[in-house]
């Protein structure tokens, strides 16, 4: 009825010993620096978040991912660039993907844009691929484009947030 499984059964003697342990002490040397693979992944940081609190004004350039949660006073390139249901963007919004809940003045740029039904844009938008649900308020043009974030602005980086500078036709200038 039962029968005894052979697996553990000694056999006859080979040089089987010495080959495992030549094969584990093979395993215990250290590998060169090309041949070492990682078997987990690297962990994706998580998003940075400004908080509701929060006012900047200037620009922000990051290559991570972003979460807007208070006012934001300039441009902002990122690599997922989400804008808080009660956040307000006044500038350019640049990243892979654009995900607005809440409110932004000026230019979307991004291959994946996606307006929820709270967000509120007023500015243009261009894109790879658009969402835009119902309910969200939208005043502007939608232009699609195979590289939206080619014509983005170039030296967004190096140009610091300064203050305009007075005109010549403006009153506080002497003539």
């Amino acid at each position: 009825m039962f029968s005894k499984s052979k697996i553990n059964e000694p056999g006859p003697k080979t040089d089987a010993p010495a080959d495992t342990e030549k094969k584990a002490s093979d395993m215990n040397q250290p590998k060169s620096g090309t041949d070492f693979t990682s078997s987990t992944p690297k962990a994706k940081p998580p998003a940075s978040v400004l908080s509701a609190d929060l006012n900047i004004t200037g620009d922000i350039k990051t290559t991570g991912d972003i979460q807007i949660e208070g006012k934001v006073e300039g441009d902002i390139r990122a690599h997922l660039l989400t804008v808080g249901e009660g956040a307000t963007v006044n500038g350019e919004c640049i990243a892979d993907d654009v995900v607005v809940n809440g409110r932004v003045v000026g230019k979307v740029r991004g291959l994946k844009v996606r307006l929820t039904s709270t967000a509120r844009v007023e500015g243009d938008i261009i894109h790879k691929t658009i969402a835009i649900e119902s309910g969200a308020h939208f005043e502007g043009s939608v232009q699609r484009q195979e590289d939206p974030l080619a014509g983005a602005k170039a030296g967004m980086s190096t140009k610091p947030a300064t203050a305009p500078t007075p005109s010549a036709s403006s009153p506080d200038t002497k003539s």
